[in-house]
């Protein structure tokens, strides 16, 4: 974040109300059919099972996560892989109070040892104090005068962790209507000692459109008595009622003594309810029937719609409230809002809050619309209907733009006048609905590929970023990655770059590590500007990280690597004496027999003889020696003095400004972050007593606007002179992140460490370091 802009306000979902426009058509229905079959009530059991088994183990998690003994994890949902492995979706709680942001999934692997954990945050929430200043009905008065309505509910205080230091905060729903008639449910965020307003988050995910018809359908309906109704017993009991143009109640069940419904005309009040109940059943039967997903929150229970919402109500929206779907009538009450792709776009909102519950608000709000676009238009091609060509344009029936042209297009977002067809960093400070071109234009690029081409007589033309040639592995597999990185990969605070580790991760849970999916992937994100192009069929050698041995102790280090063609072969120069590679297996073993501190590089070749490498630190120390008395050798490790000394720092490095938040504390040192050419330093001199291992350590935030895999913008960092490492604007990840390293080589020694940024005259990196140490043993 550049330290001449606005700070960008990170915001969690809090409810489950979404709304985008699409309309409605008129279909015919048929008799019902049988109940479920016995397949689904299995599958539950299983699904129960793992769920029951997740929540066993979550105290067991919380302890190896080093999470305080005040956290508990809370089981929200498990999926498993076909191999086994599985991804066990875990909320947190602080004292007993909801942690907002604090979402995380555990990836098992197929024998159930844990793999890594995906967190939302990585706050540290040990500290945080659970005595509000402030009483609910202050945090009311606050939340009321950020914004007018009604409030849903008294104030819940809860733990504010999606952004800053974690704190305690309340969280109030004020209701209203926006000015289109959709309801609104705002969710207020506050801080529990001032009453500053922390976030704002809609609830309700909005859109526009006319209605449109599909041609007739079949449905499946219930027989009461004498009477058919509109509801799907096959299908979790899903039913369709008419609001009668009111706002409020959930309406009458569609019920009558014919199993005929609707004639094609807005004017029958059946027809958009034939539409509604359609697209339900075909919103259902694509998520079952694609991902073995029984509703949307897999449990086995149908969703409610409403049709006939309000009077002259141009929209449609999913309230996980009343877990329905609702339709206006559209302008003049003539153009019903039940466009099938609308169905499946504002159902999938529902799937996403009982998955990663992406926050609607910045990248992640647009990877949340995202889903929506691109589920609903997998449901229009899953329907196949003949009334409602399955494309690639979202919202193309209902002429909202009055010109016949569609809402979106994922093919080319841009197109629209508003979204945006790559990443870029201010991407996040759009509307959600057209921050989600970026991934809407990944998802196109994945399934179709890119450049002019004609699918079921539309035509597209999908350029990239770098001109960047995509070659699609079809809509099918894309949307089994999205679907998986959805369900399995993403949390609440998912951005692009996540997103594609998260698709990337999907690509090998399905089709393995360096497979012609996983590097489609990675090339379509590529083609929109996230992150770097594949090494297809090269090989990947996994850092072990900076090593430390001590003279006279045997050795065994496994080096891992993936990919290529087997067989592989390993070597490896700057190894300690003593020390040797297994060239069949990676393994390095030995004694080491001198002391001191190496560069050690590995490199791995496979049969076709393309290679990948990796490089790291070996420091070999002496045995025994010396009397270390264990110590913190850096004097104001975290800056809290507000003052710099003993460091020498450039004016202005030691800061506390709300903009760039510190790891704990007030104060932190901020290196760089104005956008011009600058150059910041930090050094301080301490002398490492003979004897000692001595280990640094930092934690360290990199924030940035430069784009791309150049280095522009750099930090080293180094001792005496020599550069332990280089960091730059391509490290940038959200959140601090500590590095370490071993320094015990300077036993004995006087040492200088400084952090020298230097930035560029364009685009803004910041290097932020808190907590330092130089530790002793």
């Amino acid at each position: 974040m550049s330290r001449y802009a606005h700070a960008r306000k990170a915001a969690v979902v809090l409810a489950a109300t979404t709304a985008l426009l699409v309309t409605g058509i008129p279909v015919i229905a048929q008799a019902a059919t049988p109940d479920a079959p016995a397949a689904v009530a299995n599958q539950q059991v299983s699904r129960a099972a793992l769920i029951s088994s997740a929540t066993q183990q979550s105290a067991g998690f919380a302890q190896a996560l080093g999470l305080s003994g005040q956290e508990k994890l809370v089981t929200k949902d498990v999926v498993q892989d076909a191999n086994g492995a599985r991804h066990l979706r875990y909320e947190r709680t602080y004292a007993g109070l909801p942690v907002l942001g604090g979402d995380l999934i555990v990836h098992l692997d197929p024998s159930g040892a844990t793999k890594n954990v995906t967190k939302a945050s990585e706050a540290n929430l040990a500290g945080v104090d659970t005595t509000p200043a402030l009483s609910a009905p202050k945090a009311q008065e606050a939340a009321l005068a950020a914004e007018q309505g009604a409030v849903q509910a008294a104030p819940r205080l809860v733990v504010w962790a999606a952004s800053g230091t974690p704190t305690l905060a309340y969280e109030t729903v004020v209701s209203g209507k926006e000015s289109d008639g959709t309801p609104s449910a705002l969710h207020i965020v506050t801080d529990a000692k001032t009453g500053a307003v922390l976030s704002k988050t809609e609830g309700i995910k909005r859109g526009s459109g006319n209605g449109v018809f599909v041609g007739n359908v079949p449905l499946t309906t219930t027989q009461s008595g004498s009477q058919y109704q509109l509801k799907d017993g096959t299908r979790g009991g899903q039913y369709t009622t008419d609001m009668s143009n009111g706002t409020t109640g959930n309406g009458t069940l569609f019920a009558k003594s014919s199993d005929t419904w609707g004639n094609g005309q807005a004017s029958n009040r059946e027809s958009a309810a034939v539409d509604a109940q359609y697209g339900a059943a075909a919103t259902w039967d694509f998520y079952k029937n694609t991902f073995g997903r029984n509703g949307i929150r897999n449990d086995g229970v149908g969703a409610m719609s409403r049709v006939h919402y309000d009077t002259g109500y141009v929209n449609a929206f999913w309230d996980d409230g009343c877990f329905c779907m609702t339709y206006g009538d559209g302008s003049g009450d003539t153009h019903p809002l039940t466009e099938l792709d609308v169905s499946g776009h504002e159902m999938t909102h529902g799937v996403t809050a009982a998955t990663a519950n992406l926050n609607y608000s910045g990248e992640s709000g647009g990877l949340n619309e995202a889903t929506s676009d691109i589920m609903g238009t997998m449901v229009e091609f899953y329907a196949n209907l003949p009334a409602d060509n399955p494309d690639y344009l979202i919202g193309e029936l209902i002429n909202i733009n009055g010109n016949g042209t569609p809402l979106r297009y994922m093919d080319k977002p841009s197109k629209d006048g508003g979204s945006a067809d790559s990443w870029y960093s201010g991407v996040g400070n759009l509307d959600v609905h057209y921050s989600s071109g970026v991934a809407n234009h990944f998802f196109y690029l994945l399934a179709e590929g890119s450049g002019a081409k004609v699918i079921n007589g539309v035509s597209y033309n999908s350029p990239t970023a770098n001109n960047i040639t995509v070659s699609g592995i079809g809509r099918d597999k894309a949307a089994q990655v999205w679907y998986k990185a959805l369900t399995a990969h993403m949390t609440s605070t998912t951005d692009y770059a996540a997103a594609r580790t998260a698709t990337l991760d999907a690509a090998t849970d399905l089709y393995g590590a360096n497979s012609a999916e996983y590097n489609a992937v990675a090339t379509a994100w590529a083609a929109v500007n996230v992150g770097s192009l594949p090494n297809p069929g090269g090989v990947t050698v996994t850092n072990p990280g900076s090593q430390s041995t001590v003279v006279g102790t045997a050795v065994n280090l496994a080096i891992k690597a993936s990919g290529g063609t087997a067989p592989l072969s390993y070597s490896a120069t700057g190894l300690p004496a003593g020390l040797a590679i297994n060239a069949s297996t990676g393994a390095i073993t030995g004694t080491p027999t001198t002391t001191g501190t190496s560069n050690v590089t590995i490199t791995v070749k496979d049969s076709a003889a393309k290679s990948g490498t990796t490089s790291f630190s070996w420091t070999v120390t002496p045995t025994g020696g010396g009397n270390c008395t264990p110590a913190q050798l850096l004097g104001n490790a975290g800056f809290e003095t507000g003052t710099a000394s003993p460091w020498t720092a450039s004016s202005g490095v030691v800061d506390n400004s709300s903009s760039q938040a510190a790891h704990s504390g007030s104060w932190k040192s901020w290196l760089n972050g104005y956008g011009t050419t600058h150059t910041d330093t930090l050094s301080q001199t301490v002398t490492i007593p003979t004897g000692c291992k001595a280990t640094l350590s930092f934690w360290l935030h990199i924030d940035t606007a430069e784009t791309g895999s150049t280095a522009y913008d750099k930090l080293t960092v180094s001792v005496n002179g020599t550069a332990l490492k280089t960091y730059s604007n391509v490290d940038a990840a959200a959140g601090y992140q500590q590095r370490t390293f071993d320094l015990s080589s300077y036993a004995g020694q006087t040492v200088t460490l400084k952090f020298n940024g230097v930035e560029d005259g364009s685009l803004q990196t910041s290097f932020v370091i808190d907590d330092t140490a130089i530790q002793t043993s």
